[in-house]
């Protein structure tokens, strides 16, 4: 962990995908570490946002050079061994913060981007739906064609959505599952008290 955390912070200085790649590479070896000391038959749910699970093959990330968790998980152990699922929604609230370190709060999601695959769901019926990627295998326009995803991560500022938010995506590749929640309620958090006199280690300050 600490010779991962040096090469973290040292590319992050330098920019570029690298620090990204790095630490996915962690997260992957970490899930590595896990099942080879639970033993053979050993399984494992991986919670993640969807830019980390979801294969960045099927996305843009790839034409940066970047690579993620679920991309590694279906390189090493198979796609018959590991199922990636997503989360989508069209509208509805959402906790997160609106920089690192600020207080999280629920934040009020605008409607999805016109023609993002949320949009589409949405156009399809407002009730939640559960997609299964193998029923999509014979459809070429939904397998050649990257339509936006929206991504919201623990930073998020709703106003920023007309700017951006949101990665190129052909779905039935990224996930093998999709499961859509047309309004979402924001989550309540655990109980958390952070120690105003405490340096979180996971934010760069170092740096």
């Amino acid at each position: 962990m600490a010779v991962n955390a040096e090469k973290y912070y040292r590319a992050m200085i330098g920019g570029g995908p690298n620090s990204w790649n790095i630490r996915d590479q962690h997260m992957a070896d970490t899930l590595n570490r896990l099942l080879t000391f639970h033993g053979k038959n050993a399984k494992a749910i991986v919670w993640q946002h969807n830019t980390h699970i979801g294969d960045a093959r099927a996305t843009d990330m790839a034409l940066t050079g970047m690579f993620n968790t679920g991309e590694l998980a279906r390189k090493q152990y198979e796609d018959k061994d590991v199922v990636l699922v997503g989360f989508g929604s069209y509208k509805g609230k959402v906790m997160a913060g609106t920089s690192w370190g600020a207080p999280m709060q629920a934040m009020q999601m605008p409607d999805a981007r016109k023609d993002s695959w949320e949009y589409l769901l949405h156009q399809a019926g407002n009730e939640n739906k559960l997609l299964i990627m193998n029923n999509f295998s014979g459809n070429p326009q939904l397998l050649e064609n990257h339509i936006d995803h929206r991504a919201i991560g623990v930073v998020y500022n709703p106003l920023h959505e007309r700017y951006g938010n949101y990665v190129p995506t052909i779905l039935p590749l990224r996930y093998d599952a999709f499961i859509y929640l047309d309004e979402t309620t924001a989550l309540h958090p655990l109980h958390i008290k952070p120690d105003g006199n405490q340096i979180p280690e996971t934010y760069p300050f170092g740096v």
